[in-house]
């Protein structure tokens, strides 16, 4: 079971953002304008988003291409990456206390959330799909 595991995970690419602060609702608005694109064309997306959740998930992508080249040692142009599983969670939320009239307080929230970004390649999707079907 943990070889059939770690063999399927060769395959995927995956960085995380921990204690991004931004409120994960926000994020989520950002994360599903890219969810199953291609690479290409999610980071030029990103890049001309006006949120400003886009520039952290840019940045994340940028760190998830990289530990593609990282691992696969060929280039991401030619492998044809797309994003397979983005996943944003909500973090640890700051408490803090703002004064209100007539001596009493409000509390505010400051929410961050955690982002998991997984890559996968299209050919080796394709090549896997072709040996199960002749299994």
């Amino acid at each position: 079971m943990a070889e059939r595991i770690k063999e399927e995970r060769k395959n995927l690419y995956i960085a995380k953002l921990r204690n991004c602060p931004t409120s994960p609702r926000k994020m989520r608005l950002v994360a599903d304008l890219v969810r199953g694109m291609d690479v290409a064309k999610a980071s030029a997306v990103l890049k001309f988003t006006k949120k400003h959740a886009a520039r952290d998930l840019e940045k994340l992508l940028m760190s998830a291409i990289s530990n593609f080249e990282q691992k696969s040692g060929e280039r991401w142009e030619e492998a044809g990456l797309f994003i397979k599983e983005i996943s944003v969670d909500s973090g640890r939320a700051l408490k803090r206390i703002q004064p209100a009239p007539q001596g009493r307080a409000y509390r505010i929230r400051k929410r961050s959330n955690h982002i998991n970004m997984v890559l996968a390649s299209a050919n080796e999707q394709m090549s896997n799909q072709t040996e199960n079907s002749e299994s």
